[in-house]
C-alpha cells in the first residue's frame, strides 16, 4: 500500500517536504480489531507538532493522520459491532488501559496509558488502516468522506471545548482563530445557544469574512477590542499571543478554554507579558482541552448530523500531504483540508 510517512522531526521551514511516499506492507487486524480502507483524512495541525518535535511519535517511521474515515474490509477476532463494508471514522484516540479512575468515567483521553492515531501507532495517511474496534465510529449518511473527515477531530475537539467552557445560551461566546476548528464551532454555538453573540478574532482579513459568513456577530483581529467582553473564549490557536489577548479581552468571572494539544514554541516570549491585573485578575479561569474521548466524538457525530453541520473542505491527493501541511503551517486556511485517498 501507498503511505506518507515521518522519518524525523523536522522544521518545515527547513525542510518544505517532511513526509515521503513509500510503499508499505497492508496491516493485519489483532484481536477486536478491523482493517480498514481509507477513503479520506483531514489535515489536523498536530500533525505539524508531531513533524516538528512538540508531541515527537515514539517511532520512526511512523503514519501520521488521525482523521480517517474508512470502510471495513477485514475483521480481527472478538470482533462484534462493526460489519464488513461499513463505514467508520477513527480520532485522535486510539486505545486506553480501560482500567483506570478516568477510564471508568469516560474520560479516557486523560489515561496514563493513552495511545493517540498517527502518532502512537500507524495513523490514516495510508490506503489501509488497523484501529481498535472500540475506537471505531459509524460516520452518519449524511456526510460525505471528506465532510465527515475533520469532524473526527477539529470537530469533536470543538464540542468538548463548548462542554468545557460551562456556556449558557445567552453567553457571549469569543473564538480565538477561525480555521477546521472554529469554523465547526460557531454552526455548533449557533443551533446550541441561540441567543448568544459570537466573536471572531482573527488575525487574516479572509478568515474574518469567512466567520460572518458562517454567523458571527463581530470579527476582528486578534488584538481589537469586541462590542462587549465576552463571557466565554474558546483559544483554537497554535500560538500564545492569542492567548495573552483573549485573557485581555475575557469579562470578569470568564472562562478561557484553550483548544490546542501543544503551542509553538516560537513566541513563548509573550509569556514575560503576562501581567496579572489586566489578564488573571477578576476571578478569570483557564481551562485546556486535552485531546477527546469516544464519548465527544460518538456524541459530536449525532450532533453534526442533527444539525446538520457543514465542514468546509480543501481536498488534496495522498501524494500532495506536504503541500498541505505547508499550507497549514502558513496559515492559508478556510475550512479544513483533507487528504483524499483510494486504494487500488
Amino acid at each position: 500500500m501507498k503511505a506518507m510517512v515521518i522519518r524525523k522531526i523536522a522544521s518545515l521551514s527547513e525542510n518544505p517536504r517532511p513526509l515521503d511516499l513509500v510503499e508499505m506492507d497492508i496491516p493485519k487486524p489483532g484481536r477486536k480489531q478491523v482493517l480498514l480502507e481509507v477513503l479520506a483524512c483531514g489535515v489536523c495541525h498536530t500533525e505539524l507538532d508531531e513533524i516538528e518535535g512538540r508531541t515527537p511519535p515514539p517511532f520512526f517511521p511512523v503514519v501520521p493522520g488521525h482523521q480517517v474515515v474508512g470502510r471495513v474490509v477485514d475483521c480481527g477476532e472478538g470482533v462484534r459491532g462493526l460489519k464488513l463494508g461499513e463505514r467508520v471514522g477513527v480520532g485522535w484516540i486510539y486505545s486506553s488501559c480501560g482500567k483506570c479512575p478516568h477510564c471508568r468515567t469516560g474520560d479516557e483521553n486523560l489515561c496514563p496509558e493513552f495511545r493517540a492515531t498517527g502518532r502512537d501507532v500507524h495513523g490514516g495517511y495510508a490506503q489501509y488502516m488497523v484501529v481498535e474496534e472500540s475506537s471505531a465510529f459509524k460516520i452518519p449518511h449524511i456526510f460525505s468522506d471528506a465532510e465527515a473527515a475533520p469532524l473526527l477531530c477539529a470537530g469533536a475537539i470543538g464540542y468538548r471545548s463548548l462542554r468545557l467552557a460551562n456556556m449558557e445560551d445567552g453567553m457571549s461566546l469569543g473564538l480565538a482563530g477561525f480555521g477546521a476548528s472554529a469554523h465547526l464551532v460557531i454552526q455548533m454555538a449557533k443551533k446550541l445557544y441561540p441567543r448568544s453573540k459570537i466573536f471572531v478574532f482573527a488575525r487574516s482579513q479572509r478568515e474574518r469574512e469567512f466567520a460572518v459568513e458562517l454567523g458571527a456577530s463581530w470579527a476582528g483581529d486578534i488584538s481589537d477590542p469586541p462590542p462587549k467582553p465576552p463571557e466565554r473564549i474558546i483559544d483554537t490557536t497554535p500560538a500564545w499571543r492569542p492567548v495573552l489577548e483573549s485573557l485581555a479581552h475575557l469579562d470578569r468571572g470568564g472562562r478561557l478554554v484553550v483548544n490546542a494539544i501543544r503551542k509553538e514554541e516560537a513566541d513563548k516570549e509573550v509569556l514575560l507579558e503576562l501581567d496579572y491585573a489586566r489578564h488573571l485578575w477578576l476571578e478569570k479561569e483557564v481551562k485546556t482541552v486535552a485531546n477527546v474521548s469516544r464519548r465527544d466524538i460518538k456524541e459530536f457525530l449525532d450532533l453534526a448530523s442533527q444539525i446538520p453541520i457543514r465542514p468546509e473542505v480543501q481536498e488534496f491527493p495522498l501524494e500532495e500531504a506536504n503541500t498541505a501541511l505547508r499550507e497549514l503551517k502558513e496559515r492559508r486556511i478556510r475550512g479544513a483540508k483533507v487528504l483524499r485517498i483510494s486504494s487500488p
